[in-house]
């Protein structure tokens, strides 16, 4: 069942107001329909509809609503997109695989095999859970790349019940709000962005900033509110600017206007370092016309009534996006000073910009699917699954952040082919992307004709060509520095995986080894008879060697490693000759178990001599399970518990009032409760920070309370978090992550 509802087991039978919803939900769903497939079988739609309607009858919504108006919603959506019938018949069913006892022969007997291995697909996916570790994570996100390779229109359906679901987050927890805005931001509007479908991207995204930032959505909300009147006075006078200049032309086209979405202000914000007062270009128009030449005629014009802003042109007709988008963008001022943004384009062009790939399964067609000769366009999904291959997971969320959500650079072949990169690629890219062996051999390279240092960033329309030699080394480890792509990040790896297997075991027990020793474990556990089949159990490997050549070549780093196999060592350590690490295993739970008598464990605390009073954790230091803690009595307040190197209680011990109000408290041998933990995130200001840090904390699964991120000026800017964790183990994998960010200079807890 769906994570957004609830099932109600003694449902009340059908009423006039059930039916009166079910009458409007088919309605709205044949008006979308037959809006842009006037053909289509409507006996067919709605036998799907009863079905659906059938199979949910006794489930509702946390708000109330019968679960039926979820997956009509959908369907609705992707009618929206024009998509095929099969395909709004499978939104219709997408859900019952999973709420009910229908099987997928039931689907394929009644509506095809076709529908039935899409709604079996979206099933697959809606079991996928993203609150996993980050190893299952990366297994999940993979599954989603083999279903989208397999038929694109799985992924659509799953985008169409996602957005809906967006659409009504406000009835679910504050933690359900946040972590499925994590997950729809770092997983689902990048999927839409790289298929092209920009206007479900764009609400998906604002729909995830009002749970993920708050305050930042409503500051920017209450600006456009309190501008609004006078944009729009704006927009209006400088439309008719250009339709009559159109007019007076004879260029046929519509012409709209609109503010950019708040997402996109929020991101400038934090790109230009200033505050939404100080974002003037917050309107954009829209030329759309029939044919290309007259794209080129309007530019022209527009150029000719304003003036254009240098660097801010780009010609994406005659250098298309990867996902397929066509558009001409100019940015120009207006007379009023204020800049703005034109696109142009064809009306095809448009279709395509608003549903990406969605537009190749229109229903005229005629055919169950993509058509003839448009299966390429999907390629770069099986390119971006083989380029993972053996990637990390922590390399493969990023280079699925990178490959799918990143802005491009489009440089030239020395013959005139264009190749697309991630903003910010290198000669190595470039050569990787030609072909892994171009890569292998690469010596050097020219950009417009001059040589150039591999680590130099491609701009767009640069010429770029390779030089090469058979006898070339192959690859430096250097290189994984410059490389911007996960392709090519990953086939350098793959070189030095297949090439320098042993060179790769000796580097990578160097690195092992001086990162193991800051634990302050002895290494002669680590192959210790008994506790080196749990380790290599733990890490899924045959040897150790396996491990150390992963480390070597990239596929794996030494501190996750290190991490991985420490609590497996600490709990199988033998404290004495003669017993087994099961044994030692046996005693230490045996040993926890054992609650002190004169101790009593209250909120997970032992409080010394007393059983019934009030505990409280001081928001001072905020303590969790694993710190040295004491007690001290407040009067009237009960026991307020510090961290033992807290500057309260350190202050405390020589401040004569306090004598004899300082007590022994222990933490309870076992306790499933959450603990409140502050964290402050120093870190150089830059582009996608928040995003970056909010990407970290939904793979280690962080239940995050607040989180307000500010900048401090001189290039600075501070992260504060209230998160909850189980213990001290916990918290600091957390802090361990969150170093790791580009461009965070420490991460400090409270206290």
């Amino acid at each position: 069942m769906d994570e957004k509802t609830t099932s109600v087991q003694n449902a009340p039978e059908r009423d006039a107001e059930y039916d009166r919803i079910v009458s409007e939900c088919f309605d709205e769903l044949r008006t979308a329909v037959l809006t842009y497939n006037p053909a289509a079988d409507m006996l067919r739609v709605r036998a799907a509809f009863d079905y659906a309607e059938q199979a949910h009858r006794t489930q509702k919504r946390r708000d109330g609503s019968p679960y039926l108006t979820h997956v009509v919603s959908a369907a609705i959506i992707t009618a929206e997109m024009w998509l095929d019938e099969d395909s709004v018949v499978a939104a219709l069913l997408h859900d019952v695989l999973e709420d009910t006892p229908t099987s997928h022969a039931d689907i394929s007997r009644i509506f095809g095999q076709t529908v039935a291995d899409v709604v079996e697909g979206v099933t697959k996916l809606t079991r996928v859970q993203y609150t996993s570790k980050e190893e299952e994570q990366m297994e999940n996100l993979r599954k989603m790349l083999f279903a989208m390779a397999k038929d694109i229109r799985v992924i659509l359906i799953k985008i169409a019940d996602r957005l809906h679901n967006m659409r009504t987050m406000a009835y679910q927890t504050p933690n359900k709000q946040r972590s499925k805005s994590f997950e729809t931001m770092e997983i689902y509007a990048p999927i839409a962005h790289r298929l092209g479908m920009q206007k479900i991207k764009w609400e998906l995204e604002d729909l995830s900033l009002i749970y993920l930032d708050p305050l930042g959505y409503q500051e920017i909300s209450h600006v456009l509110e309190r501008k609004e009147a006078e944009l729009r006075e704006f927009m209006e006078q400088t439309e008719k600017r250009i339709r009559t200049r159109l007019d007076e032309a004879k260029l046929r086209g519509a012409t709209s206007h609109r503010l950019k979405h708040i997402y996109s202000i929020y991101r400038k914000m934090i790109a230009q370092k200033r505050d939404v007062s100080e974002i003037f270009d917050l309107c954009a128009f829209r030329v759309i016309v029939d044919n290309i030449p007259d794209c080129y005629n309007v530019l022209g014009h527009i150029h000719d009534m304003f003036k254009p802003v240098p660097g801010r042109f780009k010609d994406y007709i005659s250098t298309p996006k990867p996902n397929a988008y066509q558009s001409i963008h100019t940015t120009v001022i207006g007379s009023e000073g204020i800049p703005f943004e034109v696109q142009i384009r064809t009306w095809e062009m448009h279709h395509t910009a608003e549903y990406g790939v969605a537009a190749h399964w229109k229903y005229k067609t005629g055919e169950a699917g993509v058509r003839e000769g448009e299966t390429e366009k999907f390629a770069w999904v099986r390119q971006l699954l083989e380029s993972q291959q053996d990637s990390d997971a922590q390399d493969f969320v990023r280079n699925l952040k990178i490959d799918m959500f990143d802005d491009e650079v489009f440089v030239f072949t020395p013959k005139g082919d264009v190749i697309n990169l991630p903003a910010g690629a290198t000669p190595i890219d470039y050569a990787y992307a030609i072909h892994s062996a171009i890569g292998n051999h690469m010596t050097g390279a020219k950009i417009n004709g001059r040589i150039v240092p591999l680590n130099t960033a491609l701009q767009n329309g640069d010429i770029v060509e390779v030089l090469t030699s058979k006898s070339a080394p192959g690859p430096s480890r250097d290189w994984l520095k410059f490389a911007k792509s996960g392709e090519a990040r990953s086939k350098i790896k793959q070189w030095f995986k297949k090439e320098k297997r042993e060179e790769n075991i000796v580097r990578g027990r160097e690195m092992f080894e001086a990162e193991f020793r800051r634990t302050k474990i002895p290494l002669s556990d680590l192959t210790d008879p008994e506790i080196e089949p749990l380790i290599l159990k733990k890490l899924a490997i045959t040897s150790l060697d396996d491990m150390y050549a992963a480390i070597g070549y990239g596929g794996m780093t030494a501190v996750r490693s290190v991490n991985r196999v420490r609590d497996e060592i600490v709990r199988a350590r033998k404290p004495e000759p003669g017993k087994t690490a099961l044994d030692r295993i046996a005693e230490m739970n045996e040993r926890n178990a054992q609650k002190k008598p004169e101790l009593h464990p209250i909120h997970g605390v032992l409080v010394e001599g007393l059983d019934n009073c009030l505990v409280r954790f001081s928001r001072c230091c905020t303590p969790v399970p694993g710190d040295e803690i004491v007690g001290f009595i407040t009067r009237g307040k009960g026991i307020s518990i510090h961290r033992e190197d807290c500057p309260n209680h350190i202050k405390g011990r020589v401040n004569p009032s306090g004598d004899g109000r300082w007590i022994n408290v222990e933490w309870a041998s076992q306790t499933n409760e959450f603990y409140a933990v502050s964290l402050k995130i120093h870190a150089v200001d830059r582009s996608d920070l928040v995003l970056d840090i909010a990407t970290v904390l939904k793979a280690v699964n962080a239940r995050v309370r607040s989180f307000v991120a500010r900048d401090i000026g001189g290039g600075r800017s501070t992260t504060s978090l209230m998160l909850e964790v189980h213990d001290l183990t916990e918290l600091r994998n957390i802090i361990s992550r969150l170093s790791t960010i580009s461009g965070v200079s420490d991460v400090i807890r409270a206290g």
